[in-house]
């Protein structure tokens, strides 16, 4: 009876196009590049649970989890299934990496792992590092557990030196671990010495280009990253991630009709799989990219696009942040100043994504000379920032620091306090050059270095003003705002 039982299991998992799944579910993604994983499970398990790596590599988690959830249907002793399950909750280079909610899930999926057993050691060892993410969440901060976790791999990729998804696996721990502050990028660089000489060998791999292209999103290492870029999409075209990953290297060189038409096709794709997350993500990449190409009504349009779309969910940041950010940019990149201080802030998100929509109505009224008013927004940026700090988010917190410097010197400047006003501005410039972005966003709304060539331009300081210009192109090509700042600074020095 239960080898008919698995039988039967295994002809659902090989036979697909019955009417109900027609009716009721999306076909398979097809094409998701090439993942070699053998597993200890029987043969009947193997191709869905590269196919549940594949997505894996991808980001595409809720597909992958129906995936792994497959695989130990097929073969309910399969171990390693259950390390897949609780690798979809572990969103490594996303905010929050893993959320509250899922915890107690995964912690599950990997005691069910451990309880199966699997005579394979490399396959314990997979487990195992993943344990050590989900071990004692409640009472150890996840950055221990996060490099737990790399330390882990570290020791599988030492161990098991032929086998690419334990070199793949790591340069992704790698990646997750590198700090921000760091400007040499010495995680960044060692996962992409792993990652290269895979990527000559594994062309088709999904996971090697999408996560050169995480190595190299940074001023300093950007254009090694395009033909990751060029690739990526290629490969894994069912995937929307995929389609959208590449925008994030041609936006560091300021190539706008090529990040246009990766989110136009990753916004598709990913309305088509129901994946609201990416599809506002690639929304916001989307309207960034017309903003820089001057194509204003196309952004308002995606715009107006976002506003038609449900309820969406304020408390997911990545949702929040999108919904957030695309308006505020909108405004803030054409210098509608009364446009951006009508802005409200959304209700439930968190803090960070707050902070945005505050420091735009800040803005906007500085801009006006309406400073008095401009003084509550700037007390609402310091509260946020002193919450940030407490709750631990240091790397918000700063964030919101220089959000609030920005308002407080174009307030300065309003208020005729012109030395004061570029020392705020020089110090928010400053701080924001010294931290990467992460990878949610293209980048600030406008970066703080832009800004100070503006404000040295209304000062009638044309050669300062300029060499802040050509400092923020350097740092993000291609940026209309600074493109046009340069002109006028370089227009007014002739005259001068």
């Amino acid at each position: 009876m239960h080898d008919l039982w698995r039988m039967l299991l295994v002809l659902v998992f090989i036979c697909p196009f019955s009417t109900a799944q027609e009716t009721h579910s999306h076909p398979a993604p097809e094409k998701l590049g090439k993942v070699s994983f053998p597993i200890s499970c029987i043969p009947a398990a193997q191709g869905q649970f590269e196919r549940g790596v594949a997505l894996l590599h991808s980001f595409a988690y809720a597909a992958a989890e129906s995936a792994f959830q497959t695989v130990a249907e097929v073969d309910p002793q399969c171990a390693m299934a259950h390390w897949g399950l609780a690798m979809t909750y572990f969103h490594q280079l996303w905010e929050p990496p893993i959320a509250r909610a899922t915890i107690s899930i995964a912690q599950n999926e990997i005691q069910r792992a451990q309880q199966i057993g699997t005579g394979s050691v490399r396959e314990r060892q997979f487990i195992h590092a993943a344990s050590l993410i989900y071990q004692d969440a409640d009472t150890v901060p996840y950055r221990t557990r996060a490099l737990n976790y790399e330390g882990a791999m570290s020791d599988l990729a030492t161990k098991n030196a032929k086998d690419v998804e334990a070199q793949v696996f790591y340069a992704l721990a790698l990646l997750s671990n590198a700090s921000p502050a760091d400007k040499t990028h010495a995680k960044q660089k060692q996962a992409a010495d792993l990652l290269e000489p895979l990527d000559r060998s594994y062309p088709q791999h999904p996971g090697i280009p999408h996560y050169l292209i995480h190595a190299y999103d940074n001023a300093e290492l950007a254009p090694r990253g395009l033909p990751a870029a060029r690739a990526y999409a290629q490969i894994a075209p069912s995937a929307p991630h995929a389609l959208h990953m590449p925008s994030h290297i041609f936006t560091r060189l300021g190539l706008w009709d090529d990040s246009i038409t990766s989110n136009l096709a990753a916004r598709e794709a990913a309305h088509q799989q129901g994946d609201t997350g990416e599809e506002l993500h690639a929304m916001d990449y989307l309207v960034y990219a017309y903003l820089q190409s001057g194509r204003d009504n196309e952004a308002a349009q995606v715009i107006q696009q976002l506003k038609n779309m449900p309820e969406l969910n304020a408390g997911d940041f990545k949702i929040s942040y999108a919904t957030t950010a695309m308006p505020v940019r909108y405004a803030v990149e054409r210098g509608q100043w009364s446009e951006a201080a009508s802005i409200g802030p959304p209700t439930s998100a968190p803090p960070h994504v707050v902070a945005i929509a505050v420091w735009a109505r800040g803005l906007g009224l500085a801009r006006n000379g309406h400073t008095p008013e401009a003084r509550t927004e700037i007390d609402r940026l310091l509260q946020i920032e002193t919450q940030l700090h407490a709750l631990g988010n240091d790397y918000w917190a700063s964030q919101v620091g220089v959000l609030r410097c920005e308002v407080m010197a174009w307030s300065a400047q309003a208020n005729r306090k012109p030395d004061e006003a570029v020392a705020l501005m020089r110090a928010s410039a400053d701080e924001e050059d010294s931290i990467e972005k992460l990878p949610v966003t293209p980048g600030p709304i406008v970066p703080a270095r832009e800004q100070l060539g503006y404000l040295l331009l209304e000062q009638n300081q044309p050669s300062l003003a300029l060499k802040e210009f050509e400092t923020a192109l350097a740092n993000t090509p291609g940026r209309l705002g600074a493109l046009r700042g340069a002109a006028r600074a370089t227009e007014v020095v002739g005259q001068k």
